[in-house]
């Protein structure tokens, strides 16, 4: 199969034509009347764009907030609001699985589990499937067919070691050249420690940022030993909470399906807020972005903590992950 970690035929993040909703987006405005299923972009002025998730003092989601109850920064600065939406629009969605070897009793658990998740997601929602274990594979390309996903997502070749970081970076890519909603995300289920990514933590970070996917994982990891359980529990936390999302770890398999029905339920209930940013330079410079929101007290607000100035919206990456055997010039992998 080659060096592991590599998307074959997917092509640099930062390609596709619909990059409204990505670090380095130029725009104008937000136009959306109420009978359009996704915002429209209009090109002028650079914006920043980023998904916006708040919680009260109980973890209740909160998505009822108006514009004026929001504070941006980037490095610190004060910016203004260009763009604020708090609809439920569709979203471009991947659900990455983990397929090695200590997963085959868990299948079956996790695919209904997947299965609630996009029956509880916007209709109009595309998703793709990637199961993963020494490396990614793309069993199924975007679509909105239910049958298509169900299929992809059944997979009965649980083996080998667990690539994480590698099958977010390549399905982060992926989504960022083939997706066609101004929303993405990503949905990851593991049971363990990543033992086999090429792919590192800062690299993955740095793409993920730029991408502008909000990552939500769930770490099976009961079955772990207590260090190897702590260092799962920090991947995740390394690879979620820069994008906006964040990783859930139950303590029995049984719990995932009201999880990943709260990830759904957050999807739907984000906020998008636009801003052009003061500092206009490309420099290829780290942007750190902070929104506060104002309202009930100990609100929560979740967004990516930056993006990098770039003068193409991309991240650099390195070459021993940009691409791996098995897919076609679509990005879809073998059967």
């Amino acid at each position: 199969m080659g060096t592991r970690g590599r998307l074959q035929g997917v092509p640099p993040a930062g390609r596709h034509t619909a990059k409204a909703i990505v670090a380095l987006a130029t725009v104008t405005a937000l136009v959306a009347g109420p009978h359009q299923d996704q915002p429209t972009y209009r090109a002028a002025a650079r914006l920043v764009v980023v998904q916006v998730t708040v919680t009260d003092g109980h973890g209740d989601l909160v998505s009822d907030l108006d514009q004026d109850a929001f504070t941006v920064r980037e490095d610190g600065t004060a910016q203004s609001i260009a763009v604020f939406r708090r609809d439920d629009v569709p979203v471009s969605v991947g659900i990455l699985i983990d397929n090695s070897g200590s997963m085959r009793d868990k299948r079956r658990t996790v695919e209904a589990a997947a299965l609630a998740f996009v029956g509880a997601s916007n209709p109009q929602d595309e998703v793709f499937v990637m199961n993963f274990a020494d490396e990614p594979r793309l069993d199924v390309p975007f679509t909105m067919s239910l049958a298509h996903i169900k299929a992809g997502i059944a997979r009965l070749d649980s083996l080998g070691g667990t690539a994480m970081r590698d099958a977010i970076d390549a399905a982060t890519t992926y989504l960022s050249a083939h997706a066609t909603r101004d929303r993405r995300a990503l949905l990851l289920v593991t049971d363990g420690r990543d033992n086999a990514s090429v792919t590192t933590t800062a690299a993955l970070q740095a793409h993920v940022e730029q991408s502008g996917a909000v990552i939500f994982a769930v770490g099976l990891l009961a079955g772990e030993s207590p260090a190897q359980a702590a260092r799962a529990r920090r991947d995740l936390d390394d690879s979620t909470n820069p994008s906006g999302g964040r990783a859930f770890f139950p303590n029995r398999l049984e719990e995932i399906d009201a999880i990943v029905l709260q990830i759904a339920q957050q999807l739907r209930r984000q906020y998008t807020i636009a801003y052009t940013p003061r500092n206009q330079a490309l420099d290829g410079s780290y942007r750190k972005i902070q929104v506060v929101a104002r309202g009930a007290p100990h609100l929560k607000v979740r967004t990516r903590a930056g993006y990098v100035a770039r003068p193409d919206g991309t991240t650099a990456r390195p070459p021993a992950v940009a691409k791996a055997p098995g897919f076609d010039s679509r990005g879809i992998g073998p059967r």
